[in-house]
């Protein structure tokens, strides 16, 4: 079996790859699926259907179409992998780990201690809390068997 992983949140730092090139030094067979991590593009999604005058139809046009793939991809994958950083306040991730422990989907949270208290709920419903991508390499290596 490969393994859909999804990697849901954070743009801001480079764990996706560190995730990524972690798993491939293990020869583990997952395949990696996530929402555009292009900040720009993300936000002007929803563009291709129209000038708007307001910041709140334009951002809500673009989550639409970001929701295509988004829903999709999640709806589809068998674990999801979602990264809160300290940076910015990653609504999307919430979103995300909600719509998981709605779908039953498994996912694992990766995020510092000093946001724990705000994502207790969050973290409550997952099935594992990291603090590093190696970590979460460390969970995968065993869950698909090659620990």
């Amino acid at each position: 079996m490969i393994w859909n992983i999804y990697l849901s949140g954070e743009i801001h730092s480079d764990w996706r790859q560190q995730l990524k090139a972690g798993c491939e030094s293990h020869k583990l067979a997952l395949t990696f699926t996530s929402a555009v991590t292009d900040h720009e593009a993300s936000d002007a999604a929803g563009d291709m259907l129209g000038v708007q005058e307001s910041g709140f139809w334009r951002d809500h046009k673009s989550a639409k179409v970001n929701a295509i793939r988004t829903k999709s991809l999640l709806e589809n994958c068998d674990l999801a992998i979602i990264r809160f950083g300290d940076k910015y306040k990653q609504w999307n991730a919430a979103f995300d780990a909600g719509y998981c422990a709605a779908l039953g989907t498994p996912y694992i949270t990766l995020h510092g201690e000093e946001i724990i208290h705000p994502l207790k709920e969050v973290d409550g419903a997952a099935m594992a809390w990291a603090t590093t991508p190696e970590q979460v390499v460390e969970i995968l290596k065993y869950v698909v068997g090659t620990a």
